[in-house]
């Protein structure tokens, strides 16, 4: 009875922890899906929505036709909410918002850079709840001061397009200072233990997307899950570049022969620059294609070998494919069994 006791202590203290997350999200758990590109869609957005969290669709490069018919397609599999991810820098960002406001869509998320006011203005104006990326403190002051209403910030732990700073620096760069919203973080994060010890630092709830790509109602092909369930942390790291007058942008994943291919077509890129062969506009443009449709060969096709296979270093906390009605409640049961031994072991101290 007496650990039952605690336990229900502990949940109630899970709940007043991610309170304002779940307020924000009008979700069970304060536990956002990240907005994977091929993965995010219809059928994993919903499972989270309706496991208690909150989906979110990557729209990626989508266009507003594609994107009403997949939010369409969402709302059909569940009532509850969700969001919807756009890219900042998509040609077509305004109808995509319009798209977003006319199926009445909760929270937009907008990532990839500082988005334009008239993206801002246009979500603010639809009364829909706006979720932008912080990558650092001045930015996420910023953001807000321009009419975000909560922020994610992502350290460089997480797959995909990543920033310098990890999650460990950027929470304690931020969450002190920033109260006015709430703020969910991401990168690297495969345990309740884990998202426990983030709620106590000041986040208001986490964004998770390694755990829930190779969930039983993700889409992604047999392959790519089994790779993932295969990996370790150690397996997902951040491409490279060579040259400094030729940036890329880190992406993390696991590696694999398209990696080393990569680098390969980097350095013989580099060397017909260096012959004139090409002009430093056409260089870039020859290293940027090389990953065109590589991340879809990986996730649809199963091309785990010279696909993008983009994972977050929370890889290696990913044993075997699971329902996301069983990822979630993994995780709370994690985070109440972290705060039950914390009570324990605070017992344990009383005198008498």
């Amino acid at each position: 009875m007496l650990t039952e006791a605690r336990k229900e202590a502990a949940r109630a203290e899970l709940d007043r922890l991610w309170r304002r997350g779940t307020e924000f999200l009008g979700s069970k758990v304060a536990i956002m899906g990240g907005g994977m590109s091929w993965v995010s869609e219809r059928h994993l957005v919903a499972a989270i929505s309706n496991a208690g969290g909150f989906g979110v669709i990557a729209c990626g490069s989508m266009g507003p036709d594609l994107l009403a018919k997949e939010i369409a397609a969402t709302q059909a599999m569940t009532d509850k909410p969700f969001g919807v991810n756009l890219i900042t820098m998509h040609p077509q960002l305004d109808d995509l918002v319009r798209v977003c406001l006319e199926a009445r869509v909760t929270h937009i998320v907008l990532a990839g850079g500082i988005p334009p006011g008239s993206a801002v203005r246009a979500v603010k104006d639809g009364g829909v709840k706006l979720i932008g990326f912080a990558p650092a403190l001045v930015l996420g002051k910023r953001l807000v001061r321009s009419g975000a209403d909560a922020l994610v910030i992502e350290g460089s732990e997480a797959g995909g397009h990543i920033g310098p700073v990890s999650l460990t620096v950027l929470a304690q760069e931020i969450l002190p200072h920033i109260k006015g919203v709430p703020v969910f973080v991401a990168g690297g994060i495969g345990r309740g233990e884990a998202i426990l010890a983030y709620l106590e630092m000041g986040a208001s709830g986490v964004q998770l997307g390694t755990r829930f790509a190779a969930a039983t109602e993700s889409i992604a092909h047999p392959r790519f899950k089994q790779a993932f369930i295969r990996a370790n942390s150690r397996d997902a790291l951040p491409s490279m570049q060579i040259d400094e007058r030729f940036p890329v942008i880190p992406v993390r994943g696991l590696v694999n022969e398209g990696t080393k291919r990569f680098m390969a077509h980097q350095a013989e890129i580099l060397r017909r620059f260096q012959s004139g062969e090409f002009s430093k506009e056409a260089a870039q443009l020859e290293i940027e294609q090389f990953w065109a449709g590589a991340l879809r060969r990986a996730v649809i096709d199963g091309d785990v070998d010279t696909g993008s296979v983009m994972a977050g270093q929370s890889v290696g906390m990913v044993t075997a494919e699971q329902p996301t009605a069983e990822i979630i409640a993994e995780l709370v049961d994690q985070a109440v069994a972290a705060l039950v031994a914390r009570d324990c072991r605070a017992a344990a101290l009383v005198p008498g």
